[in-house]
């Protein structure tokens, strides 16, 4: 400490002012002119240990503001929990959804929300010592998860767009959104490398590839602001989840994960690297242990990863009450205490819950930790809050959110998004694109006018009008005159039964449109573990399968959805299935039996017109799969870049799986030529090839390319994207597409655990899909 107070007096006599004024009450770290790093070491300095502690804790927020008819204020256990425990950050104070109990009537919209930011930080602000602001720390894995914002595609569906440019505009409206509400911390996006579908969590995920996962996130952390937050516009952005959490034993969620340190070396850190290279500030740790040691205390992780190789400047937070997991789930600690400080000894700054981290103040007294540990912690987060300049602007304008939030922008941006995501997995004899001249429209299925399935987990509750159904879609494209709904049958409860009457809809009509799939909707009938994540019940049949909690043993359609599908086959009408799930579920059936097929994961709000868009022909389908899809759960898990040997069939299949990573179909067709090796020094090269729209519409495409090392010292992926691009092409229309392939595209990790290109043979595969190869080479590393 002495040492400490040594180096604060040089550092205020560098910049002029002596300790005699410091000690009058000018207090520097209220001076904006001077150095982040003097500020915040200017005021760990006036802190008691009480207040350093009270920084670390990120409590439960939606009961800390009441609202009073127009008025909202800091509700009594805010003012309580303020003065006992001085709290710096709190979680999901503008949430709302069934567990928090807040919904339309209740909970708090764009201005309201405001409002409640402005009374929580005039409250810390007049009625502590030191007067710091807090950091309101917000869901946002796709759109902030509060009443009135825009919500967004999920994370698989992004992912299906294949395009950086999308996701950072995405991420600068979402990021727009959550300041303009006072909101300072984004949670997302979602790291998790998914490779198990049976995982409750896929939704959430950019898929199952860490080139493309690292690219989408370093865009989108670029949207919201890269880490510059000076910008009024820029969130401090919280990576989720380290690590290795989307691939559980079995498919649960938070069950420990089985894989060596290479591979999470070469695969699961790297997108982390990436965004955090990108501009993200913050870390979450994942509920999952590995190798035995919980990623909440894994100093590996937290220590010489994160601060030691990456020089990482921003703050790592527990996932929500991981601490006492330590106790209650993983039995590696006796206590939530104990917990806490073997957390804080690892490198975690933060605790998502506040309680644990509480016991910090009383482990400090009974020299158990360091306080030295805790004084780290805390500049960590001050650093950000004197960065972001909340010392000097904690307030924000309720009128301008109440205008700018869920704008018109916003909104068109939310159906380019979905446009962009629809894969189309079949078109048999080009059904697709239909006629707006045709007679009758069935849009059948549990899907097809269901609000809140299109949505995905993490989202607020919905004014009437706000979200676009299928039905919606398809009635604003042909008229609701020509148009015949028909539910059909739930996605899970057997009891309801209407699909005679979907049978005599679909007889009647031209083309029949069945919306199927699953749901991560939650309803005020599901229970909710404390962390968040939802307990099955086989009492309660909502529609829910998917979502945080809702781990499958099958991917099958649920309830009476499979009965309806061929029910509606054996009309013999054109047959167009659309998938609305979170998860890739099985289609084999459908790829079967379906004229046409595909899958719009959950759209979001606009998802409606962006299918009506793709089926009607007004935007050419372009969708790419971030995920292998899988012919059935025996073969799990499967995705396209395991490591050698090639895989061999099973005696009851093969084991490739039903759709491969990278797949996705046109109205069109693109044809490859031309390709081209240019070396240019320094193990880098120049690869050009030719894209041709040989077809009759205008579209995109998305050339992909691919390595496999020949030979390496330690097992390689049978291959492994690394360059690929989304490019527009008029029918007729050919392009030069160029990819530079640096020194660490052929980089692995050897068998002393060191990132290294070594020499030898790769083949260089570019196509249309990683089963769909085109154009071939090969390099040689000398």
């Amino acid at each position: 400490m002495q040492q400490r107070k040594k180096i604060i007096g040089s550092l205020l006599l560098l910049f002029g002012l002596s300790p005699l004024q410091a000690q009058q009450n000018v207090f520097p770290y209220r001076d904006s002119k001077l150095p982040v790093e003097v500020r915040t070491q200017d005021l760990l300095s006036r802190m008691t240990l009480e207040e350093k502690v009270g920084q670390l804790l990120c409590p439960l927020g939606w009961n800390m503001y009441q609202i009073d008819g127009k008025k909202v204020h800091a509700s009594e256990q805010f003012k309580k929990m303020t003065q006992e425990r001085q709290v710096g950050m709190l979680w999901g104070t503008f949430r709302a959804d069934p567990w928090t109990k807040k919904t339309l009537e209740n909970g708090l919209n764009p201005k309201l929300a405001a409002e409640a930011g402005n009374a929580l930080q005039k409250y810390v602000i007049e009625h502590t010592r030191l007067g710091i602001p807090l950091f309101l720390a917000e869901e946002a894995p796709h759109g902030h998860m509060a009443i009135g914002t825009t919500v967004f595609p999920t994370g698989i569906g992004m992912a299906s767009t294949w395009n950086p440019d999308l996701l950072e505009k995405e991420g600068h409206a979402i990021a727009e959104e959550i300041r303009l509400q006072g909101g300072h911390i984004s949670y997302g996006p979602v790291l998790d490398l998914s490779r198990d579908p049976r995982w409750s969590r896929v939704e959430e995920t950019f898929g199952e590839d860490p080139v493309l996962s690292g690219d989408l996130a370093a865009a989108m952390i670029k949207g919201f602001g890269g880490g510059d937050l000076e910008r009024p516009d820029a969130t401090v952005v919280t990576l989720k989840h380290f690590i290795a959490y989307g691939i559980p034993q079995g498919g649960q969620n938070g069950g420990p994960s089985y894989v060596g340190m290479r591979e999470i070396n070469s695969d699961y850190l790297p997108p982390f690297h990436q965004a955090l290279k990108a501009g993200a500030l913050s870390v979450m740790t994942s509920y999952n242990s590995l190798d035995g040691i919980p990623c909440t205390v894994n100093r590996y992780l937290l220590t010489d990863v994160l601060r030691k190789k990456w020089k990482f400047r921003g703050f790592s937070v527990s996932d929500l009450y991981a601490i006492e997991g330590l106790q209650s789930s993983h039995c590696v600690a006796s206590s939530s205490a104990e917990g806490a400080v073997r957390s804080l000894e690892a490198g975690l700054d933060a605790d998502l819950g506040g309680d644990a981290f509480f016991t910090l103040i009383k482990s400090v007294r009974e020299h158990k930790v360091d306080e030295a540990l805790v004084d780290t912690a805390v500049c960590r987060i001050l650093r950000l809050k004197f960065e972001m300049g909340l010392f000097e602007h904690p307030y924000v304008d309720p009128a301008k959110a109440e205008r700018e939030v869920r704008s018109a922008t916003h909104v068109a941006l939310a159906r380019e998004c979905a446009q962009n995501l629809i894969t189309l997995l079949k078109n048999g004899d080009n059904l697709l694109p239909l006629s707006r001249s045709i007679g009758k429209v069935a849009v059948i299925g549990p899907n097809a006018d269901n609000t809140y399935n299109m949505l995905g987990d993490y989202t607020a509750p919905q004014a009437a009008g706000y979200v676009v159904t299928v039905l919606d879609g398809v009635i604003r494209k042909v008229g609701a005159s020509r148009v015949q709904y028909v539910k059909g049958c739930a996605i899970r409860d057997t009891t309801y039964n209407g699909i005679q009457e979907a049978v005599k809809v679909a007889e009647s009509s031209d083309v029949v449109i069945a919306v199927v799939g699953g749901s991560s909707a939650r309803d005020f009938k599901t229970s909710y573990k404390e962390t968040g994540a939802a307990v099955t019940d086989a009492s309660v049949v909502s529609d829910m399968e998917c979502g945080e909690g809702f781990d499958r043993a099958t991917l099958t359609l649920l309830g009476r959805q499979m009965e309806l599908l061929k029910a509606l086959n054996a009309t013999g009408k054109p047959l167009v299935v659309v998938y609305i799930e979170g998860r890739p579920l099985n289609k084999n059936w459908a790829a079967e039996h379906a004229d046409a097929l595909l899958t719009a994961w959950y759209p979001g709000q606009e998802g409606g017109n962006a299918i009506a868009d793709v089926l009607f022909g007004d935007y050419n389908p372009a969708g790419r799969l971030p995920v292998s899809v899988p012919r059935s759960v025996g073969q799990l898990p499967v995705y396209y870049n395991k490591r050698n040997p090639v895989a061999h069939d099973y005696v009851e299949e093969t084991a490739k799986p039903l759709y491969a990573f990278g797949y996705g179909l046109s109205y069109s067709r693109f044809e490859y030529s031309g390709l081209k090796v240019s070396p240019k020094g320094n193990n880098s090269f120049e690869v050009s090839f030719s894209v041709k729209n040989a077809g009759n519409y205008d579209g995109d495409e998305i050339p992909q390319l691919y390595l496999r090392d020949m030979v390496a010292s330690v097992v390689q992926p049978v291959k492994q994207l690394k360059h690929y691009c989304r490019v527009f092409l008029r029918k007729g229309e050919e392009k030069t597409i160029i990819f530079e392939l640096a020194k660490d595209d052929f980089a692995l990790v050897n068998e002393a655990m060191e990132r290294v290109v070594e020499s030898g043979k790769f083949l260089l595969q570019v196509g249309a899909s990683s089963d769909d190869i085109r154009l071939t080479d090969y390099i040689e590393i000398p």
